[in-house]
Parts: C-alpha cells; sequence; structure tokens
C-alpha cells in the first residue's frame, strides 16, 4: 500500500510520525495495540493516540476492543472479520468474506469470539 498516496488522498500532512505508524501497521498481518509497537516508535504515547484518532476520523484506520481491554488497529483496505480467542485473548484475521448485514445498518466490523486451535488442541 502506497502511505503518501493513502494520506494525500484525505489531504492530510504525511509528519514523520504519521508515516512511522502508517509503516507499521501496514507491514502488520494482523491488528496492533499500542503496547505490540511502543518500542517500534520515537514518540511519546501522547503524540500516538493523537495521530491514530486523526486516522480513525479519516478512516485510514480501524479499531476495535479485544477481551484484554486493549484497543488494536489496524488500516481499513480491506473490510474482513476478527477472531478473538476467549481463552489466550488470540486475534486472527479471517480472510473469507463475511456478507453480513441488517437492513438500514452500515457495519464497519465484524468480531467472532471463541476458542482458538492453539487452546483448543491443549
Amino acid at each position: 500500500m502506497n502511505i503518501e498516496k493513502l494520506v494525500d488522498n484525505k489531504n492530510l500532512k504525511l509528519t514523520t510520525a504519521r508515516r512511522a505508524i502508517l509503516e507499521i501497521f501496514n507491514n502488520s498481518s494482523k491488528p496492533l495495540c499500542y503496547d505490540d509497537i511502543k518500542n517500534s516508535l520515537s514518540m511519546d504515547k501522547a503524540t500516538f493516540y493523537r495521530n491514530i484518532t486523526k486516522f480513525e476520523e479519516e478512516g485510514i484506520v480501524n479499531s476495535f476492543e479485544s477481551n484484554d481491554k486493549k484497543r488494536y488497529y489496524e488500516i481499513q483496505n480491506n473490510p474482513h472479520a476478527h477472531f478473538i480467542c476467549t481463552k489466550c485473548s488470540a486475534i486472527e484475521c479471517i480472510p473469507e468474506k463475511m456478507d453480513f448485514k441488517i437492513p438500514n445498518h452500515k457495519i464497519d466490523n465484524i468480531i467472532i469470539k471463541g476458542i482458538c486451535s492453539n487452546c483448543l488442541n491443549k
């Protein structure tokens, strides 16, 4: 994904902090929380959350809360569902298209909770 084009399409300035955040999310295959990436960033927590809030407002990033009460983020490029394990809190992206509709509603995120294969096999 072209980060410059993504930010430019939203008429945002691509600062060093914004580029760093988006590069981390762009290179990840799963949603990440602040704790997952804080050691990879050279910015304080307030700067991270100020930028991530702006990304959410502009529709660049979406988020959801997991069992561990942490907010997870990912670049909003292809809508998909997530599976969250109720035992270990592992998060998996579900690549299959989930065509779930509710009349007169817009669905932003689908979260499915259950027990992952690792926990089932223990």
